[in-house]
């Protein structure tokens, strides 16, 4: 016997599923044959036709979830850079931007390393806190961010089951291999697909699915 939901092989006679707590469908105490559920599909039907029923998200969900997940970033950002200005005033800024100039502009080579210094670090905090959100959200209860939460997306296994924060990190710097895929194509890829993945997802072995 298999469980409707996860697929794992259940003992005869089990109510529940060990591994996501499903109720079994069809149980009974007695030891006759288990009864058909309500969807007509008998219990202990192949993992494959679960799989076959799965409502997979195409591209332009997944596109809207990114903006929204883009805007939040934008959003957050803005605070951050109003709570600066506030504690240093936009004096501060402005000076700091002055003698940044003079600097590129003349012989002392102190602005130009402090301003390459700056980009970086702003590029390595931007990456990891991207890193944290999006595998820290997509391995939550949640299974996806806030822009895949609006939409009822969620991201799973090849399995349909949640997936752990380390393959969550895999999935996030796989992007970065999607992203080198000339005209966009590694994320056009969830278009047309066959189970709606783009480059990332197949690296790392996951799917994403709308909640049905």
């Amino acid at each position: 016997m298999h469980c409707s939901k996860c697929g794992v092989v259940v003992a005869d006679g089990t109510s529940f599923c060990g591994s996501c707590g499903q109720p079994i469908v069809g149980y009974s105490a007695a030891p006759s044959t288990a009864a058909p559920y309500a969807g007509g599909a008998v219990v202990g039907a192949p993992v494959a036709a679960a799989t076959a029923a799965r409502a997979y998200a195409g591209f332009w969900l997944r596109f809207v979830a990114y903006l929204i997940d883009s805007l939040v970033a934008l959003f957050v950002v803005g605070i951050v850079i109003a709570i600066a200005v506030g504690f240093l005033g936009i004096e501060f800024f402005r000076a700091q931007l002055e003698e940044m100039g003079r600097g590129m502009n003349g012989p002392n080579l102190v602005f130009p390393v402090m301003f390459v210094i700056t980009v970086l670090t702003f590029v390595a905090f931007t990456l990891v806190a991207s890193w944290l959100y999006f595998a820290g959200m997509e391995s939550s209860e949640h299974q996806g961010t806030l822009g895949k939460m609006a939409l009822g997306l969620v991201v799973t296994d090849m399995n349909g089951r949640p997936i752990s924060f380390a393959r969550a990190t895999g999935r996030f710097f796989s992007k970065l291999i999607t992203g080198l895929v000339p005209l966009y194509i590694g994320y056009i890829m969830a278009g047309f697909t066959e189970k709606k993945q783009a480059l990332h997802d197949m690296i790392a072995s996951c799917l994403v699915l709308r909640k049905v």
